[in-house]
């Protein structure tokens, strides 16, 4: 019989993340930070508690949509269709989507666009500069490389949706979490995008550039058929095998993606010892 220790309550989010090798993950839930690569081999147990909007911190009286309750889906900044589709940004013209200040600060910043090998085709994803490693780790990317750099979020987007006629946008989860090789190389695929891209971002365009950045993952084991868990359907217990992206991977394949449960209230009960 598996011997829990104190139990931990809070809101989940994404992790935060450092750039060591492997990369160290980090959860913060309520007063506690979490070193999640010092749970590796421990058995987990999972509890739903409550929703809890990311935005305004009260419970919602129906379904969180991407973590947000629908009021403040509806008016956050946070959650602006300028977030979701980066060549809808208005900044750069001084108008507003739902709050300027908050919108300038954001999109009128050096935004990169860039290429990266997640397991499956190669993806396109656009990210401000100083967060381009972070993105990366966040969507569990193996290495990566930029395109172009652009001075606001809005040309990003406008690089973005040339290139997405030719490349995917969107992690293919399950073969990211499998480990699978992405059997495109990284600089025939940026020399291709030279060809793709619209003229005004050209002049952006970084030939000389070429620098791949790998990441390293805390996984012991890859899941051959990852199958994702809710707890809001149900308490979850499995022992933690790996760490890749946002998500858990944990024994018999089973895969916990704490992106998705923003704004999940929930109880966490770490084993004893190892598994």
């Amino acid at each position: 019989m598996t011997t829990y220790g104190p139990k931990v309550y809070g809101s989940l989010d994404k992790m935060a993340s450092s750039s060591d090798r492997p990369i160290r993950y980090f959860l913060e839930m309520e007063q506690h930070v979490i070193d999640v690569n010092a749970l590796l081999h421990r058995k987990l147990r999972w509890v739903f508690v409550k929703k809890i909007c990311v935005s305004c911190g009260k419970e919602p009286s129906g379904n969180l949509i991407r973590g947000f309750c629908y009021n403040c889906y509806q008016t956050s900044p946070l959650a602006g269709r300028n977030i979701f589709h980066p060549e809808e940004s208005k900044a750069h013209l001084d108008i507003e989507v739902r709050d300027l200040a908050w919108e300038k600060k954001l999109e009128l910043q050096p935004h990169i666009v860039y290429l990266a090998a997640s397991g499956g085709p190669i993806k396109v994803g656009v990210t401000r500069e100083q967060q381009a490693l972070t993105r990366w780790i966040d969507q569990g990317a193996s290495s990566a490389i930029v395109v172009a750099e652009v001075p606001n979020r809005y040309l990003a987007g406008v690089a973005e949706v040339a290139l997405k006629k030719h490349f995917s946008d969107k992690t293919n989860w399950r073969e990211m979490l499998k480990n699978t090789p992405t059997s495109e190389s990284l600089l025939d695929a940026k020399k291709q995008c030279f060809d793709l891209l619209p003229s005004e971002i050209i002049p952006h365009y970084l030939k000389e550039q070429n620098q791949i950045h790998s990441m390293e993952y805390p996984v012991h084991t890859h899941p051959q058929k990852p199958q994702s868990v809710s707890l809001e359907k149900a308490a979850f217990e499995g022992v933690l095998l790996g760490i890749k992206g946002q998500y858990l991977l944990f024994s018999e394949d089973r895969v916990l993606n704490l992106r998705r449960h923003a704004g999940i209230y929930a109880r966490l009960e770490i084993s004893s010892e190892n598994a």
